[in-house]
């Protein structure tokens, strides 16, 4: 998976932000969240994979090793809240829709946010496995759960909340209803699969032997 991850991680970036869906769904807030969700839920776990965050083998790329305090699974998690609902409060988020620099900055701050949760919570040295297992798995149903609740309070919101154009002959408040579906279903699922995979390999994994000191 590891060598295939990086070609496959840069090829859902191209599709997501400029392929064929995207020009279909047009300006739609399902366009934006089909393309918030290939970045945040496939693209970033693929890149984490191709820059060497595996359960058992810390890489360089581990923000969490370098800056364990700043980092930490929960803590990247909580970065990720704050950026995520920020953008899709309807001032910031109609903003970005209307300047390509403002789109350019959620985009990349989406990616950014996102590659550091998944680094934070897959990375995890020997010394450190089986706490930063631990964490890591906090850290991904949290953001599991954050995702579910933002994509569920989208999805049944009385009126529409941003200024999209409908597609595919949708109000715009059912565009918006299968936007947030889109996001509780993509997005809360894959954080939930890989905090339930990272839960499975901490079950797995033995407890460390404690070495006798030296006489």
């Amino acid at each position: 998976m590891a060598p295939l991850a990086m070609p496959l991680a840069l090829l859902v970036l191209a599709l997501v932000w400029g392929g064929p869906l995207l020009l279909l769904l047009e300006r739609s807030f399902t366009g934006h969240m089909v393309m918030h969700m290939g970045v945040v839920a496939v693209a970033a776990p693929l890149l984490a994979i191709a820059l060497g965050a595996k359960p058992g083998g810390g890489g360089r790329w581990d923000p969490a090793r370098r800056f364990p305090r700043l980092f930490g699974p929960v803590a990247a998690s909580g970065l990720e809240f704050v950026t995520i609902w920020g953008w899709h409060m309807p001032g910031p988020h109609n903003a970005a829709r209307e300047s390509l620099g403002l789109m350019a900055l959620e985009q990349g701050s989406f990616l950014a946010v996102s590659l550091l949760v998944w680094l934070s919570c897959l990375g995890a040295g020997e010394a450190d496995r089986r706490p930063r297992q631990a964490a890591g798995v906090i850290g991904l149903l949290l953001t599991s759960m954050h995702m579910t609740l933002l994509g569920a309070l989208i999805a049944l919101a009385p009126r529409p909340l941003y200024g999209h154009p409908a597609c595919l002959g949708l109000s715009p408040l059912e565009d918006q209803a299968i936007g947030g579906v889109v996001m509780l279903l993509v997005g809360g699922g894959a954080y939930l699969a890989g905090g339930l995979h990272l839960a499975a390999r901490l079950l797995r994994d033995p407890e460390p032997t404690p070495q006798e000191p030296a006489r």
